[in-house]
């Protein structure tokens, strides 16, 4: 998983980071964005919760440097889901405390970034540094998650991490949206009609 940096190390490129984000598609909470440069890792969304939580560790332990970007709930919906990511990207690569000289970006180039950077289809499970990326962004919203659920314990926020889970969608139909909730999608705003 390494071939892609030690093409751009071979260069002279020492500072390479990978960017991913997680939280596009949960009806609730902020997205979240990792930059990891580094110097065996696999998509986070396939790793158990515990396997994450000590990569993550291990990671900010031996990564050259890591940051994160957060977008609020209120930014997801006035930008949409989208450029709230490439925004998240932004904030977590100008949070990085040792810039980067290339960047290995998991499926899209983020705009107004004068450091060259390539875009990776499916990047998490092709290069180290994205799959580092992936999992520093999942622990971070997780922990997010999880002290917003002590906040509004009645949706449930710990155990599904704000995806519209059958449970979810069901506490959004008794208690209604929470401020936490994103109003730009439409199954936050719209009363479910039955069956579905």
């Amino acid at each position: 998983m390494l071939r892609l940096e030690r093409e751009f190390w071979a260069r002279g490129l020492t500072r390479v980071a990978g960017l991913d984000e997680v939280g596009v598609g949960p009806l609730a909470g902020p997205l979240v964005a990792a930059a990891v440069s580094v110097r065996g890792i696999n998509d986070s969304k396939k790793l158990s919760p515990q396997t994450r939580e000590r990569l993550a560790e291990e990671i900010r332990r031996c990564a050259v440097a890591t940051a994160i970007g957060v977008v609020s709930v209120e930014e997801v919906d006035r930008l949409n889901v989208y450029h709230a990511a490439l925004e998240g990207m932004r904030r977590a690569l100008s949070a990085l405390p040792v810039a980067a000289e290339q960047l290995l970006v998991d499926a899209r180039h983020i705009p107004g970034v004068d450091i060259p950077q390539m875009a990776i289809v499916k990047g998490d499970a092709r290069s180290y540094s994205i799959a580092a990326a992936s999992i520093i962004a999942k622990v971070a919203r997780d922990a997010m998650m999880r002290e917003l659920d002590a906040l509004y314990p009645q949706y449930g926020f710990a155990r599904h991490m704000g995806y519209g889970t059958r449970a979810h969608l069901e506490a959004l139909e008794r208690y209604g949206p929470s401020p936490l909730h994103r109003r730009s999608f439409v199954v936050v705003c719209q009363p479910r009609l039955p069956g579905l």
